[in-house]
């Protein structure tokens, strides 16, 4: 039996994954900063799945906080990374706060690292991190965060050779239909509609499919330092 860390395993896609692993009899452990929503969704995981749920409040752009999850969870196969926090970071470079910047690269380059810092040695299967359609089709809003996105490539290619056997990889998600889009303050189905015209797919994604795409790359012991883009034909239109 699995155990898998799933960080960001609270809402949204991570916990879509949660869901996947536990109807295939596999245990999670779901991380995230707040503890009430980790509570709620281990509720609901509990109900509806067949392998062990865990929690641990943490926040992943704490070194201190990233050390204990793996002290606490010890051993475990994967970890998957989804946890995200898009607020403050959409407008002209010019309008976004220095500080929140730092925070993105904070949470989503340098969290992940230290996940591998930490849990080298812990960790016997994968890692896979979300990166995101705008880090290829940045559309002049959201600069930082593409540029964050990017740079997990970079480094899912350096940690796979450093890590190795462990496999290092990165799914890249299109427009998916998660909370992250309350935190827009845009009519998130308008949106959705006009480019699902557009897509080779004719929809934007769903939670489901991103998790689909995470355990694939879980299970196949062949793919390491490789994205695995899921976005519907985004990036050839």
């Amino acid at each position: 039996m699995t155990h898998t860390i799933i960080i960001g395993g609270g809402s949204g896609m991570g916990l879509a994954l949660a869901r996947t692993l536990l109807a295939q009899g596999g245990d999670v452990t779901i991380a995230g900063r707040s503890e009430d929503r980790l509570a709620t969704a281990a509720k609901e995981l509990e109900r509806h799945g067949h392998g062990k749920v865990g929690t641990v409040t943490a926040d992943m752009g704490r070194e201190e906080d990233v050390a204990e999850l793996f002290d606490r969870v010890g051993t475990v196969e994967h970890v998957a990374v989804t946890a995200a926090d898009a607020t403050g970071v959409y407008g002209p470079t010019t309008d976004v706060d220095t500080a929140t910047a730092r925070a993105v690269l904070d949470t989503k380059l340098l969290g992940a690292w230290l996940i591998a810092k930490h849990g080298a040695g812990r960790i016997t299967g994968s890692i896979t991190y979300t990166s995101g359609i705008n880090a290829y089709r940045p559309n002049g809003s959201n600069t930082i965060m593409a540029a964050a996105n990017g740079a997990l490539a970079s480094l899912a290619y350096g940690l796979a050779l450093e890590l190795a056997p462990v496999r290092v990889n990165v799914v890249s998600p299109g427009w998916v239909d998660t909370p992250i889009w309350d935190q827009l303050g845009m009519d998130k189905q308008a949106a959705f509609a006009d480019l699902a015209k557009r897509l080779p797919a004719r929809r934007v994604g769903t939670p489901d499919d991103i998790a689909q795409a995470f355990v694939s790359l879980m299970g196949n012991g062949f793919i390491t330092g490789t994205v695995l883009h899921v976005d519907g034909g985004h990036r050839v239109t």
